[in-house]
Order: structure tokens, then sequence, then C-alpha cells
């Protein structure tokens, strides 16, 4: 009966509709999810652990699938490490885990305006005067490229850049920027603006994980103060409440006893005075919120790929198992090879067609994720020497496996290492002809 009067509140099927019953958006936006990860620590937590593992170190370029410590890396390192390219590079990835997307505005210093296209770059890696990270509500598509037949048909020419800073409403600057494609990088899953926020298929979760926190800490702030229940003494009228209060109507009486019920609340200090009522404290008696918010925060850290104790920390005296570190440096890295690097490659590639960089195998080197602690490989080295001595005469691994397994280089690219194998071979060679040395003082020898 209710539905049919009142088709607009109930809807279709208000049995199934969870966003309704739940208090969840049925739609979100960037300032939605904006707000989630500036508001929420779960959020801030997830998005920032992702990002600072997948750039726990930062890359390197290559001129070949191996460092040649040549000069033009070394002008390259020197260069980004300057304008902070790498840097500025990883807060646009982190900005595009929050919104659908996110840009990063390359800065070159080619003499044209950031509306004209990018042809050729004459000074070389100095040509790159930096990158400005960009949310996604400080863009917006101008101009599609709607040429049937185009390569880049459907795609953006130029976009907008609102400079006024996300979520500070004390920067009042209105300066807006026209910028041609060339001079944008899409920071996406797929490289397009079609894709949707990290955030998204968990936010009904640490939404619901923020109402249990909220509601458990403002419970217990209720029920250590002690919100007050007001009643009049038996006998006593409306008017000689009205009189009492110095009121003239009944909302002016309900008004003056709020101002007092609401200084009471101020502090713990606070004193509570009212002539002809009396006061019962309300005593709240809650449950433990674990039970509640545990599997929000579990659903929670799922949607994003997070093993739930490397995504909470150590709180119950349990730290993330060897298993949760692996399997969250496997996803890291697989967040890397299909996620960052195909962009940065993008990056790469238009900096060598603008003559930035020269026309070479370019490789992004970067340490792995899933590459041992340096602990870790001299435990495993120590373990190949053990394994040697108790083979006997046959050793199972050779020298040169050994150093490599504990992270060193093989004995023929160390400095002086042959100078130190001549210089033994001299003393094996001494000793065998004239004899053991005895290095005791001529006192000292026993006859």
């Amino acid at each position: 009966m209710l539905r049919r009067m009142f088709p607009f509140a109930y809807g279709p099927s208000a049995k199934h509709d969870f966003a309704k019953d739940y208090g969840w958006p049925d739609n979100l936006g960037f300032e939605q999810l904006y707000r989630l990860y500036t508001r929420s620590g779960l959020a801030a937590a997830a998005v920032d652990k992702t990002i600072g593992k997948t750039w726990q170190t930062m890359p390197a370029l290559w001129e070949s699938e191996k460092p040649a410590e040549s000069a033009g890396e070394k002008a390259i390192a020197k260069q980004f490490a300057k304008k902070n390219i790498w840097r500025a590079l990883m807060d646009a990835d982190r900005r595009s885990m929050v919104g659908e997307y996110a840009g990063a505005i390359i800065l070159l210093r080619d003499g044209k305006r950031l509306d004209q296209p990018v042809d050729r770059v004459p000074r070389g890696i100095e040509s790159i005067a930096g990158i400005i990270p960009a949310w996604q509500g400080q863009l917006t598509v101008t101009e599609w490229d709607t040429v049937e037949g185009s390569e880049t048909y459907g795609e953006p020419v130029y976009f907008q850049f609102d400079e006024q800073a996300v979520g500070n409403p004390q920067n009042t600057s209105n300066s807006q920027v026209r910028i041609h494609r060339d001079r944008m990088l899409i920071w996406s899953d797929d490289g397009t603006l079609n894709c949707r926020s990290a955030l998204e298929p968990g936010f009904d979760d640490a939404s619901d994980a923020m109402k249990i926190k909220g509601a458990g800490g403002e419970g217990f702030w209720k029920s250590a103060r002690g919100a007050p229940i007001i009643e009049s003494k038996e006998g006593v009228s409306l008017e000689d409440i009205r009189k009492g209060m110095g009121a003239s109507t009944n909302d002016e009486v309900l008004e003056k006893l709020n101002d007092k019920v609401d200084a009471f609340n101020s502090g713990f200090h606070s004193a509570l005075m009212i002539g002809g009522f009396q006061t019962k404290p309300l005593t709240i008696t809650l449950p433990q919120p674990k039970e509640f918010w545990e599997p929000c925060v579990q659903s929670f850290a799922a949607s994003m790929g997070i093993p739930f104790k490397v995504l909470v920390g150590n709180i119950t005296g349990e730290r993330a198992s060897t298993e949760d570190k692996t399997e969250w440096a496997e996803t890291c890295m697989s967040r890397r090879e299909n996620r960052v690097l195909p962009i940065l490659n993008e990056f790469i590639d238009r900096l060598v067609a603008w003559g930035v960089l020269d026309k070479k195998d370019w490789t992004i080197g970067w340490t792995s994720l899933l590459e041992a602690t340096p602990d870790d490989k001299l435990d495993r080295a120590a373990k190949m020497s053990q394994i040697n001595q108790q083979a006997g005469t046959e050793p199972v691994f050779l020298p040169d496996e050994i150093r490599d397994e504990a992270g060193f280089k093989s004995a023929d690219e160390v400095e002086g290492f042959d100078e130190f194998l001549r210089e033994r071979a001299e003393r094996q060679r001494a000793m065998a002809e004239d004899g053991p040395v005895n290095d005791l003082p001529d006192d000292e020898v026993v006859e």
C-alpha cells in the first residue's frame, strides 16, 4: 500500500534497494571519492600504501637492457632528479587511484604555449622543465577528435586545466589553461578517460567502517558525559515552567533548555542547573564495534587487493605473514608491469619523437619488488657454502654462483681481484719453497 502511495520513496523493489536502505550513494563522482580519500584513514592508507610499494624505489632510464653508466644516462638522471620528474609521475599515479584518471602535464622549453602541439625540441634532455600532476577534478576535455579515419579518433584534442587546488576553498584562484594533448599524459588503467576509481568498488565498505567508528566514538562520548533526561516535577504546569524560565512561549522554553544542555555537553567540567526540573543521566550500552568493523575493513581490503594485516598494520599483536608480504609484493609488481610501465614507456616514446632523447633501445630499469632482502641473500649464500663443505672435494656451487646469490659481482668483475690472486699465488709459492714463516720474536722461540 505504501509503495503505491509513495512510489518515489520505495521504488520498484524496496526490499532489495541496498543503496536506499543502507544510505549508500547510487552514483559516485570525483568529489565523493576525493573526500573519502582525504577523510578516511582506510582509504588514504590503501592508496598511499599501494603507491608507496609500487614506487618503493625510483626507476632509472638506461640506453640498453643493462645500465651503461654512460654520460647520457648520467645527464638524464641528473635532470630528472633536479626537476623531480619521477616523483611528479608517482604523484600522478596516486591521483589516478582516487579519481577515474589523472593527468601529468609535460612542461617543455620549446618556446611554445601549452595549447600548441609539440614538434621538435632543440635542447635535448634539458628541455624538460617539469611535470605537473593534475587531479581528475582539475581537467575538462574541451575538444574531441571527431575526424573519422584519424588515428586518434574519439580521443581528446584539448584539455582545460583548472589551476585551483582541489579541496582547498582558501585558494580563490580561477586561472584556467588550455592544453594540447601532446603535452598531457593521461594516467589511468588503459590510458583513456573511460576508467573507474580504485576506491569505487570498496566505497560502501569504507563508508560503513567510518559510520561504525563515528557512531562508536559519539556513543562513548555521550555515555561518558552522561546526556541528561529532564523531567518536570509532579503538579507543575506549562504556565509555571514558562514563568520559571522567564519565557513567553513553549518554543522559547525549549530553546532555553537546549541552550543549557548544550553548554552542559560542551565539556566534562560544566554544571547543569535547571530550577524546578529533575535530571537523570542517560546511560548508553554500546556493543563491541570490532565485530562489525572488521568485516567492513576486510571487504574494503579485498576490493583494493591488499592483505588485511598489510592495510591495518599490527593492531592485534600479529604481524603480516610472509605469505601476505609476498602476495602484496606480487600484486604491486603486477600493477607496476601492467599499469605504470606502459604509461612511462609512452612518456619516453614522446621524448624520443620530440628529439629530447636519441633513438636508442631505451629501457626503464627498476628494482624488482620480488627481489630478496640483503639478509635473505646472505642466508642463501651461507647455505650454499655449507652444502659445498658437506659435498667434500666435489663442490655443488661455483664461487661466482655463491657471490651472485649474495648480491655481489662475480670475481672477475671486481676491480683489483686479479692482482689479489697474483699476490696470493706468490705467497703460496714462497711458502712452498721456504717453508712456514716463523712470526715469533727470536727471544720467544723455543729451542
